[in-house]
């Protein structure tokens, strides 16, 4: 592992290849599947943002773009994510719709911003894959105003998330080189335990801090899901580089374990996650 991957986690070549590139393909359907959070956080931010925010872990741009939406053409809206490839999606998406929002290529635990320069941070998804995330919310902290507000989505565990689950479940059989998942890890499930999280904040020099459960029902068509499942995610991952009759085989194993899931025309589950709000506190 080089010096590189052992400061961030290997999130940089995780973000810059394949799960990168995979979001990219995806960008509409998780646009759509997890529009709930979307508009929970630009609500949130409205509430407390005085017009200067950071969205941490950004990916392709949408919540940034649609805070700035709200916030007004005088807000100043930035969005940071070490994904080159999501970024670049995230500033195409800005020159399509002529919002004012700006986009950084940088890992947000360590990247150098401008001292006191935002009243809100905010993330969608975006914060659990920090390798010491610490570290990385004493930065953000450092770039935060002293009033500023933290409002953070993030995923409870995957005992509470079992359709983000079921995929590595059914084809594990199959694909002996599926990583394992480890407690505290820098992946989805990384802030599953709420007083882990609590240090982690408040280690970072966060205060008032309050995390609550938050359960949203997402919704994606039928006829999407397959899409969505050889895209995204450690299966999702994996499949984009397998032979044809590998992935004709993980298919075929998988696709019977969201059979639960399907209501008609759609795919409905709950995603189960934490609402993360706190003060900067200086």
């Amino acid at each position: 592992m080089s010096d590189a991957q052992q400061i961030d986690g290997g999130q940089a070549a995780l973000w810059n290849g394949p799960g990168g590139q995979g979001w990219v393909e995806a960008q509409a359907l998780t646009d759509r599947v997890f529009e709930p959070f979307e508009d929970l956080l630009v609500e949130a931010v409205a509430a407390v943002s005085k017009g200067a925010v950071l969205d941490v872990g950004c990916g392709t741009g949408r919540t940034t773009v649609a805070i700035a939406r709200r916030l007004g053409p005088d807000s100043r809206c930035t969005g940071v994510d070490i994904s080159e490839p999501m970024i670049a999606s995230a500033r195409a998406r800005v020159e399509r719709d002529g919002t004012r929002a700006r986009f950084i290529r940088a890992d947000a635990q360590d990247h150098a911003f401008e001292p006191a320069g935002v009243d809100t941070i905010t993330s969608r998804f975006g914060v659990m894959f920090f390798a010491d995330p610490v570290r990385a919310f004493a930065n953000l902290r450092r770039a935060a105003t002293g009033d500023a507000a933290l409002r953070c989505v993030a995923w409870r565990g995957a005992e509470a998330n079992p359709f983000m689950t079921a995929a590595e479940q059914a084809a594990a059989p199959l694909l002996p080189n599926l990583p394992p998942r480890r407690a505290g890890e820098p992946r989805q499930f990384a802030f599953a335990d709420k007083r882990r999280v609590r240090r982690i904040l408040e280690d970072g020099g966060w205060t008032d801090v309050d995390i609550r459960p938050l359960d949203v029902e997402c919704t994606l068509p039928e006829a999407d899901l397959i899409a969505y499942l050889t895209r995204l995610g450690p299966v999702g991952r994996i499949l984009q580089e397998a032979d044809a009759e590998t992935r004709a085989r993980v298919i075929d194993a998988i696709r019977p374990a969201f059979d639960p899931y399907v209501r008609g025309a759609d795919v409905r589950f709950t995603a189960a996650c934490w609402m993360l709000e706190a003060r900067s506190g200086r």
